[in-house]
């Protein structure tokens, strides 16, 4: 049997990380995933996922995302009954969120320094709402796949692996 969920979109709200009774931290939210196909003549539309994830994965979450940040994650669906408050079962079906990825967006809108082209000595990135330290420089990019753009390793025994 498989069970494997992979999604990127966008998180509606602020993710909250809550502690059950146990100590567990806990974080739910909802993911924006548009559809790949629109009608002619109607606007893309999305669906709405919820989502829920435990533990470091949960602090991860609420520690670098935020309400409109673009997320990718990973895991398992799972449905579940349970009782509301008038008396009534409800079923949920939500997507327990093993490992999650950034999608390589970054919005940059509160560091005018950056904007201008000044150098500055500490940098943040803006996930969605949240503040994330980056690196000074950014390492070189290399696009060509040029043989000049690689260097020769040596053939030592003393590999770092």
């Amino acid at each position: 049997m498989l069970n494997r969920t992979i999604l990127m979109g966008r998180l509606v709200g602020d993710p909250e990380l809550k502690t059950t009774q146990s100590g567990n931290s806990v974080t739910s939210f909802t993911v924006a995933v548009d559809r790949s196909y629109v009608k002619q003549g109607e606007e893309r539309k999305a669906d709405f996922i919820s989502c829920v994830a435990w533990r470091n994965t949960a602090e991860f979450i609420c520690r670098y995302f935020g309400k409109g940040a673009m997320i990718a994650l990973e895991g398992q669906i799972q449905t579940r009954t349970y009782q509301a408050k008038d008396g009534t079962n409800r079923h949920a079906t939500e997507v327990v969120v093993d490992n999650v990825s950034f999608t390589g967006e970054r919005r940059d809108g509160n560091n005018q320094q950056s904007q201008q082209g000044q150098n500055q000595q500490s940098t943040t990135q803006n996930y969605g709402q949240r503040n994330v330290p980056s690196y000074e420089q950014a390492p070189p990019a290399y696009s060509s796949g040029a043989p000049a753009d690689f260097g020769d390793m040596p053939y030592d025994d003393d590999l770092p692996f």
